[in-house]
């Protein structure tokens, strides 16, 4: 298999990627893991996509703010100034997508903005977005969409990457590629509660850093707020599938309810954010999620309180989640912290260029320094749309090279049962208790310890075999080895890297 660009993942960056690579003329191949829209995290987005709304300058300075005085300022500058004419052209324009509102547009407002800014389709954007993203890639362009298909490593030569392994069925094979873009979102797996899908094992920013490439700041990973944990009597709904924590089944309740009105309370009916921030329950989300991990310590639970919404008209995707998991949203919804977005990732340029020639990455997979230390929300389908383009355009015109590739030894018997599953159970397990919400020194040196055995164990089982699932577990092992050392090299807190006196899990 050749082609001039490889785009591997196909969430809404992968996408905007390959069609961008595909107006400039490049032959485009999209492979991805998925075999429905739903198994990527874009397609999991709730809230929306903020535009500047004629004003960037106000929308800047939101970014900044939320990202806590770690952003790159000059690739704010470009998100803001892009962010208009991008939502317009693409989801609008080509796409049709039918953001609420009638003769105008609803926009909504989330934590740490300044305006109502947010464009939405109910509190499900993501699943009205990538179904037609994906559909219009697949009938009105060339782009070549594999499903079902696993990216293991790149290939790569003296600097250089031309493509990667690629696997289907069970069988191994090269695509070389004159540039090879990597969009694979997150890394949630590695963590036991987490709002992403269960395909979220960091496989891009793992791959990119074992070939060589630069990733930065990666001790920065957001927890959302407010994710509804219902208990399942010890069931995983996904069996084994890495992503989901134990015994609990976690759904996002989007920042745009709290926009809306809703408030937090403890288990003793107090509101409690009012005392923590000036924008009280529309505070940064790092803000809010320490806060709402302090009171489920101290009180036992923590509840949205739903009381002044009209929750069933303005959320009614939400309201039949709530329904379907038992859960009264007249009684306050149950709230947890869960893991929801890596702010760092693969160091590229406004253009996606990774530090290795002819690799690019974009969405959450790449750190483009729009983030800092603290994602303002629904920022992130509009970094994978805006940079996403760039990086296509930039990733297109660049013709394959005949290359040798290696070859990965399947000589061994399969995996042991249930391998996979208890070693993704010992990972999450150390990076909830020691690199979560709040981290200490020591609790960083336990995790780095244990994570290097358990990458070391895992590595043992790659070098003869090439199951996918075991590739998802080195990858979500390396992604946490990489979480983990940052944040033992960073001794100062900042938006989601926050150091406590003493260890705490939640």
């Amino acid at each position: 298999m050749n082609a001039d660009l490889l785009v591997v993942g196909s969430g809404v960056a992968g996408c905007s990627a390959a069609l961008a690579a595909d107006d400039a003329g490049a032959d485009v191949t999209l492979v991805t893991k998925a075999t429905a829209p739903d198994d990527a995290t874009s397609y999991w987005a709730q809230g929306g996509i903020a535009v500047s709304r004629g004003d960037p300058d106000a929308f800047r300075e939101d970014v900044l703010a939320a990202g806590d005085g770690a952003c790159d300022p000059a690739a704010v500058d470009t998100l803001v100034a892009a962010a208009d004419d991008a939502v317009r052209e693409v989801l609008i324009d080509r796409l049709g997508v039918p953001f609420d509102g009638d003769d105008e547009f609803d926009f909504g407002r989330e934590a740490a903005h300044s305006e109502n800014r947010i464009l939405h389709v109910d509190a499900a954007t993501g699943a009205a977005v990538l179904p037609r993203f994906l559909s219009h890639l697949r009938t009105e362009t060339s782009v070549d969409v594999v499903e079902d298909t696993a990216a293991l490593d790149l290939v790569t030569h003296e600097g250089r990457v031309h493509g990667a392994l690629l696997e289907s069925g069970g069988d191994v094979e090269p695509c070389v590629a004159g540039a090879t873009l990597l969009a694979t979102g997150g890394i949630g797996a590695a963590y036991g509660r987490t709002t992403n899908p269960p395909g979220a094992t960091g496989d891009g920013v793992a791959m990119a850093a074992l070939a060589g490439a630069d990733v930065a700041d990666m001790e920065y990973v957001q927890f959302h707020p407010t994710a509804c944990v219902v208990d399942s009597e010890g069931a995983n709904p996904a069996g084994d599938r890495p992503g989901t924590g134990d015994g609990e089944v976690p759904f996002l309740v989007s920042e745009a309810v709290r926009g809306e009105g809703a408030v937090l309370r403890d288990g003793d009916g107090e509101r409690f954010m009012p005392d923590r921030h000036p924008d009280a329950d529309l505070a940064p989300r790092d803000v809010v999620a320490r806060a709402v991990r302090e009171r489920r310590e101290a009180t036992g639970e923590v509840r949205l309180d739903v009381s002044g919404v009209a929750f069933a008209a303005e959320f009614p995707g939400l309201a039949e989640r709530c329904r379907e998991h038992g859960v009264d949203p007249d009684e306050g919804i149950p709230v947890a912290p869960a893991q929801h977005f890596l702010c760092g990732g693969i160091d590229v340029d406004r253009d996606g260029r990774a530090s290795l020639d002819r690799l690019f990455a974009a969405g959450e997979c790449a750190r483009t320094g729009v983030h800092g230390a603290n994602r303002l929300a629904s920022t992130s389908l509009l970094e994978g749309l805006v940079f996403g383009r760039r990086a296509g355009r930039a990733a297109a015109g660049f013709d394959p090279e005949p290359v040798e590739t290696p070859d990965l030894r399947d000589s061994d018997p399969a995996l042991p049962e249930r391998f996979a599953a208890e070693k993704f159970h010992r990972l999450r397990s150390t990076m909830s208790e020691h690199v979560g919400i709040e981290r200490t020194p020591d609790g960083l040196r336990k995790a780095g310890a244990g994570l290097r055995r358990l990458k070391g164990e895992v590595d043992a089982y790659t070098r003869t075999r090439t199951a996918r699932e075991l590739y998802e577990l080195r990858n979500a092992t390396v992604c946490g080895l990489l979480v983990a050392r940052a944040a033992a090299e960073n001794d100062t807190s900042r938006g989601c890297h926050h150091l406590a006196a003493e260890s705490h899990a939640d």
